[in-house]
């Protein structure tokens, strides 16, 4: 069984998090495999205020669950492969989820549920500053 409590640092910021595990139960187990994820974030080229994890041509055999085109800010949305690259998308403010494409819908499987007040400076920080280290782990 996935737990469901994260711990994601990003940039010497900290935020707690839950896995949407009755949502996305196929996604959260995929990523769960995955764990401690240490990566790098970069700021959206399409999508508007959020930061992303390009995976490429590493896709992700979950289909679509829970998916949206739309994630609020401090929801991540994995988007499993196909018409674009697979990614991880994290929404800090106002996101309409696309690429090159076109339109997309990530699978919405994890939610920040402390430090939200940190997202603005999270956004500003990858924009101004490139691209910053991602660590989430288990709880």
């Amino acid at each position: 069984m996935t737990k469901t409590a994260l711990k994601i640092t990003i940039a010497g910021m900290v935020f707690l998090a839950r896995f949407e595990t009755a949502a996305a139960p196929k996604t959260c187990a995929a990523f769960a495999k995955l764990l401690p994820m240490k990566s790098k974030v970069i700021h959206v080229r399409w999508s508007g205020e959020g930061v992303w994890i390009p995976f490429g041509d590493d896709h992700f055999e979950v289909g679509y669950e829970n998916a949206t085109s739309h994630p609020a800010p401090g929801q991540f949305i994995l988007y499993p492969g196909g018409l674009s690259e697979a990614e991880i998308l994290l929404a800090y403010g106002g996101v309409a989820f696309s690429s090159k494409v076109g339109q997309l819908a990530g699978n919405h499987f994890i939610t920040i549920t402390k430090g939200l007040d940190q997202l603005p400076e999270l956004g500003r920080t990858v924009l101004w500053k490139g691209s910053q280290t991602i660590l989430i782990e288990s709880t």
